[in-house]
């Protein structure tokens, strides 16, 4: 069973920042894709960014393009979501993904989930 611990969540004002920590265990950590999601309250899941096992390919939601950044650190098997210019509807629990790309189909499924990480954005 994989395990993935989110950290960085918190409580920051509208206009700030936050880094969102994922750290996975072992395995072969580069030959996945990880994911962020969050859900805010009320809310469904709702997908927010994507990155390739090498790093190289990024995908994001609508909602994060041009204030998240996804990264990742194989050499750490971690993988980070950084969020500049938070406003207050990105509050939600954030939660990691780990999944695994089909170049078949041009899409991934995620398999193994963290608990999430609380960022709160106020007004």
């Amino acid at each position: 069973q994989v395990q993935l611990v989110e950290s960085g969540g918190g409580l920051v004002q509208a206009g700030g920042s936050l880094r969102l920590s994922c750290a996975a265990s072992g395995r072969t950590f580069s030959s996945y894709v990880m994911g962020w999601f969050r859900q805010a309250p009320g809310k469904e899941y709702e997908f927010v960014a994507r990155i390739s096992g090498s790093g190289n390919r990024t995908v994001y939601a609508d909602s994060a393009k041009g204030r998240f950044t996804i990264s990742r650190d194989n050499a750490k098997n971690t993988v980070y979501l950084q969020m500049n210019s938070l406003k207050p509807e990105d509050t939600a629990v954030y939660y990691c993904a780990q999944g695994t790309y089909y170049s078949s189909i041009g899409d991934w499924t995620s398999d193994y989930w963290g608990q999430g990480t609380q960022v709160t954005v106020s007004s």
